[in-house]
């Protein structure tokens, strides 16, 4: 997989995306990210991304030059199968939409900045529009850095014991179940015993009771949601 992100901040993607799972993903040749500065794209002196919205209000805008310039030359280069902007106002992201982006071959990621950007690129060139939540941060930065490690982690190969990332939160639609490792007993804090068991069945059968009950307490929403497609 290719992953493309565009940023005037690159230096704050690049550093997540620089170490633990993702490197190693890159190393092995099983994703590459390439990170593209908007900047290098402006024809203005100083280099400047951003002006003055229209119509007047608080706030500077991204300018769409700069942005459609750096796409263009992508998208000469190869074809993509979502061209994706990082927006407070786009679809929230979720565990099933990070599966089926995983399964793309070419992406590429708009982190956003300043006020926002001019709408005509949105509607020219953007294909999908994600937000990590009902929050406004200082820019797309750390939002296409978060997408783009959730994509790349379940890529067959990246995390080496590939069960692992089948295991977590939201991959069946409910949260995970507790885990527990050695001491066994810890100033009288003891491990359930049905997790030394051996017995396979029971540890499947009380991690899946054990999250069934922690999604219904802690997440009454996403519960209710699997209870009805469990019905």
């Amino acid at each position: 997989m290719r992953i493309d992100i565009l940023s005037v901040l690159p230096q704050i993607v690049e550093g997540p995306l620089s170490e633990s799972i993702i490197k190693r993903a890159n190393d092995k040749g099983l994703a590459k990210i390439y990170v593209h500065n908007i900047r290098d794209y402006s024809l203005k002196k100083h280099k400047n991304t951003d002006d003055y919205p229209y119509g007047g209000g608080a706030g500077m805008v991204m300018t769409i030059e700069p942005i459609a310039r750096c796409l263009d030359k992508l998208i000469e280069e190869r074809d993509y199968d979502e061209i994706i902007f990082m927006t407070p106002d786009g679809e929230t992201l979720n565990q099933g939409m990070v599966n089926t982006l995983s399964l793309n071959k070419n992406i590429i990621i708009l982190a956003g900045h300043y006020k926002g950007i001019d709408e005509r690129v949105r509607d020219h060139y953007i294909t999908k529009e994600i937000s990590i939540g009902d929050y406004v941060l200082t820019g797309g930065e750390l939002p296409a850095a978060i997408l783009a490690d959730a994509i790349i982690r379940i890529i067959p190969g990246v995390i080496g014991d590939e069960t692992s990332a089948l295991s977590d939160s939201f991959q069946d639609g409910l949260l995970s179940p507790p885990v527990y490792t050695r001491p066994f007993e810890y100033k009288g804090m003891k491990v359930p015993d049905v997790l030394l068991s051996g017995d396979d069945k029971k540890v499947d059968s009380w991690r899946h009771e054990q999250a069934i009950m922690r999604t219904k307490q802690r997440r009454p929403d996403l519960f209710s949601k699997w209870d009805e497609e469990d019905e």
